[in-house]
């Protein structure tokens, strides 16, 4: 009768167990992103690379911290381009800059976000930034025009990134308040701002809708580092490029 009092017991201190780890999963979000833009339809175009975060207001309170992650984040040079386009990372956290291209870049940051210029540097070489605020970071070469890419600090850890159907899913986020805000390269800053505003999330209130978000088709063109234009590769300089 001891016994099997106490594998009664037990088999309740694991049910309990097991629905409390269920409910500290916390929810997942969804959420759907449309591209706008005169003359193209928005179902003609991928919608990837829209970024929604959520920041907890009031009494909301993550269910734990994020997770230091073993390696680093990583934005690489490769066929004179960064991979990823789009990277988010946390506050703090250490960017590795490889350059895995068979000759020259010159990273730099100077805009908005983290402002940083690495200078020049070679191939088979890798140089490191710290984001220590948050922001969006619009990171270019003073070589290549060609190259850019975004890197955001958060810090929150809920985010999502829509993939080319436009599809947004931000897992275990706790019930509570939160402020939303949406990100895309190509909006306009007062359409994102707009789109700012405070919800609820809940078992019952899980799917935050479709944004629809007016973007042109390209990102406008920049400068470089001195505020000018780039010039184009010559046969005696193209690009610092090496045989």
């Amino acid at each position: 009768m001891i016994k099997t009092t106490a594998l009664v017991k037990l088999g309740c201190a694991l049910l309990y167990g097991t629905l409390a780890y269920g409910q500290g999963q916390g929810i997942t979000v969804s959420a759907r992103a449309e591209l706008i833009n005169a003359g193209i339809h928005a179902k003609s175009r991928q919608s990837s690379n829209v970024l929604i975060w959520l920041t907890p207001t009031g009494s909301t309170k993550p269910l734990q911290p994020p997770m230091p992650s073993m390696a680093h984040p990583r934005l690489t040079q490769h066929n004179k381009s960064f991979s990823p386009h789009l990277l988010v990372v946390p506050v703090g956290s250490l960017v590795e800059f490889p350059n895995r291209d068979p000759f020259f870049h010159n990273v730099f940051s100077l805009f908005e976000g983290k402002r940083f210029d690495l200078g020049l540097y070679e191939a088979g070489t890798t140089r490191n930034v710290r984001f220590d605020k948050p922001g969006i970071s619009y990171i270019f070469c003073n070589i290549h025009a060609e190259m850019s890419a975004v890197v955001v600090a958060l810090a929150t850890p809920y985010y999502g990134i829509s993939n080319k159907a436009g599809e947004i899913l931000i897992p275990h986020v706790p019930a509570g308040r939160y402020t939303l805000r949406v990100w895309y390269e190509t909006a306009l800053p007062e359409a994102l701002d707009s789109m700012t505003h405070e919800i609820s999330i809940s078992e019952d209130r899980s799917s935050l809708g479709v944004f629809r978000i007016p973007a042109a088709s390209l990102p406008p063109q920049h400068k470089n580092k001195y505020g000018k234009d780039y010039e184009p590769p010559t046969p005696d300089n193209p690009a610092y490029e090496r045989p």
